[in-house]
C-alpha cells in the first residue's frame, strides 16, 4: 500500500511538471464546478420552491445559487493558472466598469426585472395583455432580462423588462380566474326592450362558460351579481342602447365565449318583437331644397351619378 500510494505521488508530480498542466487542472475544475452546481440546484430545488411559492422566485434564486457555484469555480481556476485574488480583484473591478458602460440597457432591465419579481405584476402560466400593443397571451417565462410571453397567435414575445414597468399590462389569471366583461346591443325605440334584456340574459347563461348565477362575486370592497344582467345604458340617436354584463369562468376563450353569445342573441332576437337598430338617415325636401334631376328609362327610375341642386337652399 506505501508502494502504489508513492507511486500514484510520483505520477501526480510527474504530470504537474508537464508544461500547461495547470490549464488542465483549470479545465477540471470548472468541470467539477458545472456538475457541482447542477448536483445543488437538483438538491435546493424542492425546499427553495416551497419557500417562495412562486415560479419565477424560485428559478432566479436557484440560478443566483449556480451562477455563485460557478464564480468560485472560475476563481479557483483562475488561482491555478497564475492570476493571484488582488488581479482577480482588479479585473472584476475592470470587466464591471466596461460592463456598466457598454451594457447599461441590459443592466437596467435586470434591475428593472428584479423590481418585477418583487412587485408580482404577473406570473409564469398567467395570461395577460399587452393594452398598447393589444397582444394578449401567456407569460413562459420570466428572467432578471426579459418576459418571454406565448402569445394566443402561436408566436413569442420576448419584451425587456424595462419596457414591462413602463407599459399597461392587463394580467387575467390574477388571484381570480373569472373576468367580467360586456357586450352592448342597440335596439329600436319600437321593439319591447324588456323582452331584449331578458333574451340577453338567458343567452349568456345557457354558455357553458360563462357563470349563471351564485353568490355575489367580491372585486375589492365592491361585489358584482354573479349571475349576467342586462342595464338600459343610453337613450341613444338610433335605439335603446342595452348592455350586457356577464362573468366567464376562465379567461382563455374570451373571443369564442362572445362569438357564442352573440350568436345566441342574434338567434333569439330574429323571433322575438325584438329589432337590433341601425342607423337611418331620411332627407327631406321642401320649396327652399332646390330640384333632384332624375332620368327615367324603360319605366325603372335611374338617379343620375351626381345630384345637382339649385342654389335655392341647402337639403334638410
Amino acid at each position: 500500500m506505501p508502494a502504489s500510494a508513492d507511486a500514484v505521488t510520483e505520477v501526480i508530480r510527474t504530470l504537474q511538471s508537464l508544461p500547461g498542466w495547470e490549464f488542465v487542472e483549470a479545465a477540471l475544475v470548472l468541470v467539477v464546478g458545472w456538475y457541482a452546481s447542477k448536483l445543488l440546484v437538483r438538491f435546493l430545488g424542492r425546499p427553495v420552491a416551497r419557500r417562495f411559492g412562486r415560479p419565477s422566485l424560485t428559478k432566479t434564486v436557484l440560478g443566483g445559487v449556480r451562477a455563485i457555484v460557478l464564480l468560485i469555480a472560475a476563481s479557483v481556476a483562475a488561482n491555478r493558472v497564475g492570476f493571484e485574488p488582488g488581479q482577480i480583484l482588479l479585473s472584476v473591478t475592470v470587466f464591471s466598469a466596461v460592463l456598466g458602460l457598454v451594457l447599461a440597457p441590459i443592466i437596467g432591465s435586470v434591475i428593472n426585472g428584479l423590481f418585477l419579481l418583487a412587485d408580482q405584476p404577473y406570473e409564469i402560466g398567467d395570461m395577460i395583455e399587452l393594452v398598447d400593443q393589444n397582444k394578449r397571451g401567456y407569460v413562459e417565462d420570466i428572467t432578471l432580462r426579459y418576459t418571454k410571453i406565448f402569445t394566443l397567435e402561436n408566436t413569442f414575445l420576448v419584451v425587456p423588462n424595462s419596457n414591462m414597468r413602463d407599459r399597461d399590462v392587463i394580467n387575467y389569471s390574477a388571484e381570480d380566474t373569472r373576468s367580467r366583461l360586456s357586450l352592448e346591443v342597440l335596439v329600436t325605440y319600437e321593439s319591447d326592450v324588456e323582452r331584449g334584456r331578458a333574451i340577453m340574459e338567458r343567452a349568456a347563461r345557457e354558455t357553458p362558460e360563462v357563470v349563471e348565477g351564485g353568490p355575489d362575486i367580491r372585486v375589492g370592497s365592491a361585489r358584482y351579481p354573479a349571475a349576467p344582467v342586462t342595464y338600459v345604458k343610453e337613450f341613444a340617436d338610433h335605439g335603446v342602447l342595452l348592455d350586457l354584463r356577464y362573468w366567464v369562468k376562465d379567461p382563455y376563450y374570451l373571443a369564442r365565449v362572445r362569438s357564442k353569445i352573440q350568436d345566441r342573441i342574434w338567434s333569439q332576437l330574429d323571433d322575438a318583437d325584438v329589432e337590433i337598430a341601425y342607423p337611418h338617415r331620411h332627407h327631406v325636401f321642401d320649396e327652399t331644397s332646390g330640384t333632384a334631376r332624375v332620368t327615367v328609362e324603360d319605366g325603372r327610375t335611374h338617379r343620375p351619378r351626381s345630384e345637382e341642386f339649385d342654389s335655392q337652399g341647402p337639403d334638410v
